[in-house]
């Protein structure tokens, strides 16, 4: 095998964790070091012989790492690290506020085309795997409607933006979709309903001791591209009660196309999903185009790429000869 693609890690949260883990599964990749704003020695990782360093000490690592895995929240983290480790090493993120990618990736590509540098945005299942889905199924079926599920399950985008609001202590999220329009939607019933009619969504709250919940609550049901539309849920819980109850991370999800072909024929085209850890999926999404950045940035690739932009066989370990004799 060619020489292994050197990997380094930004934030060590779940989805790093999840990274660390995924990085160790791959044949061809190997994990340099894990960054951190914290103080390195309160980080326990997998591996204790990989080196934990604070966030300051990347720098010195641009002839040693071949690709960054950045794993910070899309809501404040990732738009300003992002174009900042862009500047220095090829990059993959899952950065998810969808209504902003298009400005992410401007920012992104801008840095990235000067710095030579490939970085692949927005990488995870949605968006990522359900964004493919929705482009092949509708360039497949022309004449239809594509509906997005997610869930049930907790989300990470929206649980660390609940968190990050004053007064909250510790909280998730959870996402729920409405059986009966999912059922119409397989029925080939094409139901006129917006995604905000698809799901409820529902909080798990542990407020600082004194806070204002009201306030919480309404910062939280009034959060632009997060809460606002949707009919959004708050409850007050116990520290204990989050750890007994909402402590896994489960989610999925459904992406399904209902078309018609040739004389009215109905055509059904349904992706799912169902995950036991959120995080842990994400990672393995992070870590497969983590190959692609690199072998694009090999070609002389430069700049902001999406999941639109890369082929499926730079994300597989196998060689185009191998993918066209087993899986063609």
């Amino acid at each position: 095998m060619e020489n292994k693609i050197r990997v380094g890690i930004v934030g060590y949260g779940n989805l790093g964790r999840g990274t660390e883990a995924s990085i160790g599964q791959q044949p061809d990749m190997e994990l340099v070091a894990i960054f951190t704003r914290r103080n390195p020695d309160s980080i326990d990782n997998l591996h204790s012989d990989i080196d934990v360093l604070h966030i300051d000490e990347a720098k010195n690592y641009t002839d040693k790492i071949d690709v960054m895995l950045l794993c910070g929240g899309s809501a404040t983290d990732l738009p300003e690290q992002v174009p900042a480790f862009a500047e220095m090493f090829n990059t993959v993120d899952s950065y998810d506020t969808h209504a902003k990618i298009p400005e992410f990736f401007a920012s992104v590509d801008k840095v990235a085309q000067n710095s030579g540098k490939t970085s692949i945005i927005s990488v995870g299942w949605d968006p990522g795997m359900f964004s493919m889905n929705r482009v092949m199924s509708e360039a497949l079926l022309p004449e239809g409607e594509t509906y997005t599920f997610w869930g049930k399950g907790l989300s990470q985008g929206h649980s660390d933006a609940v968190r990050r609001v004053e007064g909250v202590k510790k909280g998730v999220q959870y996402t729920i979709p409405s059986d009966k329009v999912m059922d119409q939607v397989r029925n080939g019933e094409n139901p006129a309903v917006s995604k905000v009619d698809r799901h409820v969504r529902t909080c798990y709250i542990v407020a600082e001791e004194d806070a204002d919940t009201a306030k919480i609550e309404q910062e939280i049901v009034t959060m632009p591209n997060y809460f606002a539309d949707y009919e959004t849920t708050v409850h007050f819980i116990t520290e204990d009660e989050l750890a007994r109850n909402h402590s896994s991370m489960p989610h999925g999800g459904f992406v399904i196309r209902s078309g018609k072909t040739g004389e009215g024929s109905n055509q059904i085209v349904e992706y799912n999903l169902k995950l036991d850890s959120n995080p842990e999926f994400t990672s393995s999404v992070l870590t497969a185009y983590a190959r692609a950045a690199y072998r694009l940035n090999q070609e002389g690739q430069k700049g902001a790429k999406t999941v639109y932009d890369v082929a499926p066989g730079y994300i597989s370990p196998k060689s185009a000869e191998e993918l066209r004799s087993e899986y063609l």
